[in-house]
């Protein structure tokens, strides 16, 4: 019985065209003698300056005068310090402040990898034997930031995968929302965690009953000034990136989903957003939703986070908390197991673990279900995603890191009703990057966010070597007739 991976012939690359307008920002006294400059200009001058530069960038984003509107907005107290009356301006020196504050940010300029795929939502107007499918992946740019980038594929009777080009244009989230906290449910949350009474007691005199994200900082930061205990410090900032992680985001409805990218938006993840788990989760009154583990980085510190989308155009964020999220690879069960909540962890960097819930943003008592065991797996093992549930057990496809530190991408079978129980693994890796896999940022390396069953197989998008995206099938009657026999 033999397991034949085939590769598909598609590749997704990084695209360098694919471009946002992000503000910048670089210093107060700078941004002073610039504007000063600018206001100093007649409106011929202005519009002379303006006109074609508006002309040119019109043509790399959707709607760049109201991106640079936005972005003079934001300088407006700088505006007014030099005693301009900013609502006396006219469009053309708001647009010309804006576009100084303004540069554009190639999102997959390094990369373009570590997918994952559910299917989509939307699934009229097919041919038999087809199936729509959401993909995300991790795109990385300047300074190896990481954000959530989308495309559409179909995949045909045949499992040939042909990916939607994707648009002209990419946007981040139209809007940006802190979620509004209550007093008396945030302070007990806070006590659960052991947070200072002292600074709680602050709260409770200095903040009204509901109090938003913007607040909360402004507090903080007042109370740190009068502070030098390191201890305190560090506490004050892991309030503030618990707080600024409950976000609910939004993308215009004349997107594609090829426009939208998740880029990193709160102070906490600046560093990155990634490795993104989607799966889709059927509640037990049969409404789906779908979710998303992925890891929120700040350059020093990771976090456990959880997206959570109907429609893919409406997004929220929360952190995971407990003994069990922490470190990466989290992923969750595409339905309660027992009536909990379950997910796969590898919360000590080298072993496979699994949590059981009745909250999905806490999870405590991690229990070790996987170690490494074979020579292509002795550095590592985790998940490459959410498991899939099949007739014989829980299929988990798993990566494993071997000896040159090279990435493989496994298998294993869990017990349907009790996942603590593996049936089997793979004794050999089911995909190890080939000659034209091997390099790239990160060389041999294989990695998979979350694979589909479709007609009779396995599809496995996967990551080559942190550059780019592939893909494989394998017949899945086989797989599992080799996992039920022990690997």
């Amino acid at each position: 019985m033999r397991l034949s991976v085939e590769r598909k012939p598609v590749k997704v690359l990084p695209d360098t065209k694919r471009v946002i307008a992000r503000f910048f920002f670089n210093g107060e006294e700078r941004a002073l003698e610039l504007i000063k400059k600018i206001l100093a200009m007649d409106k011929e001058k202005v519009f002379s300056i303006t006109s074609p530069l508006l002309q040119d960038f019109s043509k790399r984003h959707r709607s760049i005068t109201k991106k640079l509107l936005q972005h003079c907005e934001r300088v407006r107290p700088i505006i007014e310090k030099l005693g301009a009356d900013y609502n006396a301006l006219d469009e053309f020196t708001k647009l010309l402040i804006g576009s100084y504050f303004t540069h554009e940010y190639s999102i997959e300029s390094a990369a373009f990898f570590n997918p994952s795929v559910v299917q989509d939502p939307d699934q009229t107007n097919l041919e038999e034997g087809q199936l729509r499918v959401i993909l995300s992946f991790r795109a990385v740019g300047e300074g190896h930031v990481s954000s959530v980038v989308f495309r559409r594929a179909i995949i045909d009777r045949n499992n040939n995968i042909t990916v939607i080009p994707a648009g002209n244009y990419i946007d981040e989230a139209e809007k940006i929302h802190n979620l509004v906290y209550h007093k008396r449910q945030f302070i007990k949350k806070a006590q659960e965690e052991d947070i200072n009474d002292e600074f709680l007691k602050i709260v409770d005199e200095k903040l009204e009953d509901r109090f938003d994200y913007q607040q909360l900082k402004a507090l903080i930061l007042e109370v740190k000034k009068n502070t030098t205990d390191r201890k305190t410090i560090m506490q004050y900032n892991s309030i503030l990136a618990l707080s600024d992680s409950y976000r609910r985001i939004s993308f215009s409805k004349d997107t594609d989903i090829s426009d939208r990218v998740i880029f990193p938006i709160s102070d906490f993840e600046i560093k990155g957003i990634e490795d993104a788990r989607f799966v889709r989760f059927t509640e037990d009154n049969g409404r789906v939703v779908y979710y998303a583990t992925y890891t929120a980085y700040d350059g020093l510190h990771i976090m456990p986070k959880l997206l959570k989308t109907t429609d893919f155009y409406e997004f929220k964020t929360s952190p995971l908390h407990g003994e069990g999220a922490r470190n990466k690879n989290l992923a969750l069960f595409p339905r309660k197991i027992n009536g909990r909540y379950a997910m796969l962890s590898r919360i000590d960097g080298w072993n496979n673990y699994l949590m059981y819930s009745d909250n999905i943003n806490e999870w405590e008592n991690p229990i070790k279900i996987q170690e490494p065991e074979h020579p292509w797996e002795l550095v590592q093992i985790g998940n490459c995603g959410s498991p899939i549930e099949t007739e014989y057990g829980w299929l988990v496809i798993t990566h494993a890191v071997g000896s040159m530190r090279r990435y493989s991408i496994g298998a294993s079978l869990l017990d349907i009703n009790n996942p603590e129980k593996e049936i089997g693994r793979l004794k050999e890796p089911l995909i190890m990057p080939n000659p034209d896999e091997r390099e790239g940022y990160v060389p041999n390396v294989v990695y998979s966010c979350g694979s589909i069953i479709h007609n009779g197989e396995l599809v496995i998008p996967y990551g080559l070597s942190d550059h780019s995206s592939g893909f494989a099938t394998v017949n899945l009657k086989t797989l599992l007739e080799r996992l039920m026999q022990g690997g």
